[in-house]
Formats: structure tokens, sequence, C-alpha cells
């Protein structure tokens, strides 16, 4: 193994087939992949499968390393109004719909705001705006942005609504690029919500999402061969209908009872839900 690949740092939860793998840079990646406008397909298995499948990933496979290390943690803050309008059109499938967020990548602590909006034709196009971390857990600063975003996506005519920080997810992610496609592919591990009352985690689960620019890819052929389907999986909006049961939550029923039913999904007591990245929800209320 090259002296590069010993000091990768690769996540002990996906064994040794990542570190394997040749690296690629942050800049490369958006380079040849950034894929803001993109179809999405998730997958729930377990991480135990992760490994296997990242031992039949072609050589060709690169995978994100910054300063070494190949596993990063997000957080993300999402905001919604009062009766939830943006959690609801997904729950009554709108065909066009919308998520906000702030998302803090903790390594480096750079901050974006986003605002995710999906279209009639079922792709999801991705607006950033850079953010001050000081500011993640408010729109205030960027509300403009997403007043222009929101009206100009023909989504919704949000000036005069209200937005409020609903539930914070924290994870570590792993991102791979497949070249012969430019397709990329993001692991999920140690997914947890927290909603100011309630905290949700799935241990063992990782939420692995193949993002294309239309068509499928390898990883999408390999999951399909060992009999895993995209499930319908937002992690805000299936996310929020574990931790509120008494929301609407149609889309979602299947995958909340098949890949996340109650000894998959585990309560996490408070005490250590509020750990760095989620304790900033309270603030945001």
């Amino acid at each position: 193994m090259s002296a590069r690949r010993e000091a990768a740092t690769a996540s002990p939860s996906l064994g040794p087939a990542l570190a394997e793998l040749p690296p690629t840079s942050l800049k490369e990646l958006v380079a040849r992949a950034s894929l803001q406008t993109r179809v999405d397909r998730k997958y729930l298995l377990p991480v135990s499968d992760v490994r296997t499948l990242l031992t039949l990933l072609p050589p060709t496979t690169r995978v994100l390393e910054i300063d070494g290390a190949r596993d990063f943690a997000y957080r993300s803050l999402y905001f919604d109004t009062p009766d939830l309008l943006a959690y609801r059109m997904a729950a009554y499938r709108r065909p066009r719909r919308f998520k906000l967020r702030t998302r803090v990548y903790e390594s480096s602590g750079e901050c974006w705001l986003e605002v995710k909006v999906r279209g009639r034709r079922g792709d999801t196009v991705k607006h950033r705006l850079p953010y001050s971390l000081s500011d993640h857990t408010t729109l205030a600063p960027g509300r403009s942005f997403v007043d222009a975003t929101l009206t100009d996506s023909r989504v919704v005519a949000s000036r005069g609504l209200t937005f409020a920080w609903t539930m914070t997810t924290h994870y570590r992610r792993t991102t791979l690029h497949l070249p012969e496609t430019d397709s990329r592919v993001t692991i999920d591990l140690g997914l947890t919500w927290y909603d100011g009352e309630r905290a949700l985690c799935l241990p063992d689960t990782a939420v692995v999402e193949t993002k294309t620019s239309g068509g499928i890819c390898l990883v999408d052929r390999l999951l399909w061969r060992s009999r895993y389907r995209p499930c319908r999986m937002s992690k805000y909006t299936t996310g929020l209908a574990a931790l509120r049961p008494h929301l609407p939550a149609t889309p979602w029923r299947r995958t909340l009872r098949r890949y996340m039913p109650p000894g998959v999904r585990r309560e996490v007591p408070l005490s250590e839900a509020r750990l760095p990245g989620l304790t900033d929800a309270a603030t945001a209320r």
C-alpha cells in the first residue's frame, strides 16, 4: 500500500476496502461531479452490507479525502413554518416542494444556507449560499436568498411566511466518485435526529445515496442485484415523521415500517443528544 493510502483515515465502520480506494480532492470532485441538478436514489441497509458493497467497486472508484480523512461530520438544521408547510407539501406529494436548511461541515467549520427544490419532473435542484457559521441557527441573514429562490422556482410565495428551526440532523459522511458516469455516492453513518423534544438514531444502518445526472450508476446496479431497492427517504421528512408519529406520513410509512422499525431506530436520551452540533438547535427556536 502506498504511503498516501496508509495516511488516509478510513471510517472504522466501513472496513479496509475503503482505505484501498484511491483518493480524490474536493476541488476535483466539484469539477467532475457537482450535480447541483440531479436525480437522487436513497437506500437503507446494514453497515455490514456496505462493507461488502465496497469490495465490489472497480479500482477506478475514488473516495473524497481531505487532510488524510475520508469521513466527515455533517450537521444540518432544518427550518419550516409553524404549520410545517415544507413537510406537508412532501407528505401530500405536491409536485413542487422544498426544504430549507443550514449545513455545517464540522471538520472545517464551513457553513452554507441551502434551498432544495423538487421540480415537476422529479429532479432536485440545490441552491446554495455561503453562510457565516455564527448565523447557522437562523435564516435572517439569508432570508432574501430564500424568498427569491422559492419565488423564482415557482414553489411558493414565501415572503409572508415565518420560518423557524424544526429539526437537526447529525451524521458522518463518506463520498465516492464513479468516474465512468461522473456520479457520486454518499454513505452516511450514525444518523441522528433531534427536534428539541426527542432524539432518534440509526446506529447500525447506513444511508447510501446515489446522485446522478439522470441515469443509473454502478452502485445502483450492485444494490439491485442484492435485492435492495430505492426507498422513499428524506432526512428531514422521514426523520420528523419518526419523531412525531401523529404527523401525516403516507409516503414514508413503508420505509419506517420496513427499514426503520423501533428495533432499528433507537431512542437517544436527550442528555446524550445534546452534543456539539445538536445543542445549537435550542437557540434557534
